[in-house]
């Protein structure tokens, strides 16, 4: 299998570049728009009018004259032929390499390719997997999961969290819980999801302004946290996980509650699922 050096474009300084080509200028990569040839014979200044390709210049344009440049190189296509005398890889070995491919790649366009269900020590139900399914479909995550109890609704939500980790659509998650199953969803998320989340009270923000200082903002610090609903009522949290949740990427706000009967009596909904339909 070749290498990324030998992947690597040669680049050839011998020649002036023509529009379309790809050249390395000033220690970047860029795609050359217009060549504009020296207006009296004899002379070394052809203007290259050029557009950056790299990552964090993409589009910036860029007028040089070429022969002046120090470093200006054409980059030539890859040396294929090279590849070629070196004959193909063993049939296993390819098959290998392709899975392994299409294993990690997350396909973020198809709702319907499941990706978590495969990376949790759980055996995974199939109603269990039908919140994930809504969830892949709404363009905007927000769901009400009201699964009596016993029937997996920590395993329905780790589900959707893991799923949206892993197509990097969000970056951080805040669970916000009662104070009585706090440790029970951090345990269970770590163990079943390999997902470790932070204990955000009273006692991690006093370690954190001791090892980072008072002013440090406590939800900068890790990036998946569970909270308690009285703590998360305190504006002395909510004020700062505020400023984090604008400064930062897309996240997830999984919120669980204990419903009582009188919360639920007249509330209009579609039948909850049961012990027996779990059967």
């Amino acid at each position: 299998m070749p290498t990324v050096d030998e992947l690597q474009p040669r680049p050839d300084s011998s020649r002036l570049p023509q529009p379309g080509d790809v050249v390395r200028v000033r220690a970047r990569r860029h795609l050359v728009a217009d060549v504009a040839a020296p207006s009296r014979i004899g002379e070394q200044q052809t203007l290259v009018s050029l557009s950056c390709v790299d990552d964090d210049s993409q589009g910036t344009g860029l007028d040089v004259l070429w022969e002046r440049e120090i470093d200006a190189e054409v980059i030539q296509e890859s040396a294929w032929t090279d590849l070629g005398q070196r004959g193909f890889d063993p049939p296993q070995l390819f098959s290998a390499f392709l899975h392994s491919l299409r294993w990690n790649l997350v396909t973020s366009t198809n709702p319907r390719l499941f990706q978590s269900p495969y990376r949790a020590g759980i055996e995974v139900m199939a109603y269990q997997l039908e919140p994930l399914r809504k969830a892949l479909l709404l363009p905007r995550v927000n769901l009400f999961i009201a699964d009596d109890v016993g029937l997996g609704k920590t395993i329905e939500a780790g589900l959707i969290i893991r799923e949206l980790l892993m197509r990097q659509k969000v970056k951080r998650v805040v669970v916000g819980s009662p104070a009585s199953v706090l440790l029970q969803w951090r345990d269970e998320l770590e163990s079943r999801f390999g997902l470790t989340f932070v204990v955000l009270d009273r006692e991690y923000v006093l370690r954190c302004r001791l090892d980072r200082g008072y002013g440090v903002n406590p939800w900068s610090t890790h990036t998946r946290f569970i909270i308690s609903h009285s703590l998360l009522r305190d504006e002395t949290y909510a004020g700062p996980l505020r400023d984090w949740l604008q400064t930062q990427g897309p996240g997830v706000l999984a919120e669980i509650f204990e419903l009582t009967a009188d919360f639920l009596k007249g509330y209009e909904r579609t039948p909850r699922r049961t012990a027996k339909d779990k059967s």
